[in-house]
């Protein structure tokens, strides 16, 4: 028996959330459609350019584990905040979606992650996060009854980052298999895969990761090629299962010769594309740990990804298990 569906890892970060133009970000020197990590300094001078905002809880995989509670499933969440104002708004929205999230907070600084994000005219999000209390998450927040009784244990590559995160990463993954449970990734950001693809390839082919999330971009990123069937072929070799998102054109997944290709979820507009591949990993994690085939996956995970591109922030604001049942997905 298992407690949870799907254990996620990540950086706990409330996001700060306005609209801008791109000459906003050219004169801010802001890689645009990356995620840029930043100090507290350029984090209070970003904050005091901003324009109008809104502040949702947001992190990788806290988002991943918000989609798997909205579709019905049993989500468990580890990442680390401090004991302020901003932590008590994570904790807060996190386990109102249904998450279990009992990870200890620091009493003392750096404070709680935040990350602004500045949304253009084309839906395009530009993440600058600056890590504070998330550069404290170690091997001791790693909870083993919690590992142990989850069927998928997934962490965020963003956790490549701070340090300790890494040994935390590697002791999850071994107490998950030891239990024959499996362990996911997802590259999160082609910059992010540039700085950690030899780190990356060794969890893959070691075996300590089972299954791979990726975008078109971060897949041609991790083989250092142009040429996307080679990074598919790559994939299927390296790694168990690889899903990866292609935007506008849906996703497909590779299970060694294998291939299950679906197209998007048609949407009105994108508004915001912040958590498209968390909500997506969340959608297909779920159809996985449930039992689906690996088409419902994807449908699943292009429904709840087409979702959250339709409004602003990075966790669904409706019921992502109504909408399921709306298009028979379960």
């Amino acid at each position: 028996m298992t407690t949870f569906d799907v254990l996620t890892i990540g950086n706990a970060i409330v996001d700060i959330i306005a609209r801008c133009d791109d000459g906003f970000l050219v004169h801010n020197g802001i890689i645009k459609g990356a995620m840029n990590l930043i100090d507290a300094e350029r984090a209070e001078l970003l904050y005091s350019r901003m324009g109008p905002a809104v502040e949702a809880s947001g992190g990788s995989a806290g988002n991943t584990a918000a989609g798997v509670a909205s579709l019905g499933g049993r989500a468990a969440y580890f990442g680390k905040i401090a004991n302020d104002q901003l932590g008590q708004i994570f904790t807060h929205d996190i386990r109102a979606q249904g998450v279990h999230f009992q990870t200890r907070p620091l009493d003392s600084l750096p404070p709680t992650a935040r990350s602004m994000i500045f949304v253009t005219e084309d839906g395009e999000r530009s993440m600058n996060t600056y890590l504070g209390a998330c550069v404290e998450l170690g091997p001791e927040d790693v909870e083993a009854d919690v590992v142990a009784q989850s069927k998928v244990t997934y962490f965020e590559g963003y956790l490549w980052d701070p340090p300790r995160a890494k040994d935390a990463i590697r002791e999850a993954a071994r107490i998950a298999h030891t239990h024959g449970r499996e362990t996911a990734m997802t590259l999160s950001d082609s910059f992010c895969v540039h700085r950690y693809r030899d780190e990356f390839l060794e969890l893959m082919r070691s075996g300590a990761v089972d299954i791979v999330f990726a975008n078109r971009q971060e897949a041609l990123a991790l083989y250092e090629t142009e040429d996307f069937a080679v990074a598919l072929a790559s994939l299927a070799k390296d790694c168990k299962l690889a899903a990866v998102t292609l935007s506008e054109e849906g996703s497909i997944v590779v299970r060694g010769e294998e291939r299950v290709r679906v197209g998007a979820t048609a949407i009105e507009q994108v508004v915001d594309t912040t958590g498209a591949g968390d909500l997506y990993a969340a959608g297909f994690l779920y159809g996985y740990t449930t039992g689906r085939s690996l088409e419902d996956c994807s449908k699943l995970g292009n429904l709840a990804a087409g979702i959250v591109i339709g409004q602003i922030g990075p966790r669904p604001m409706v019921s992502l298990a109504g909408a399921a049942r709306q298009a028979a997905l379960v």
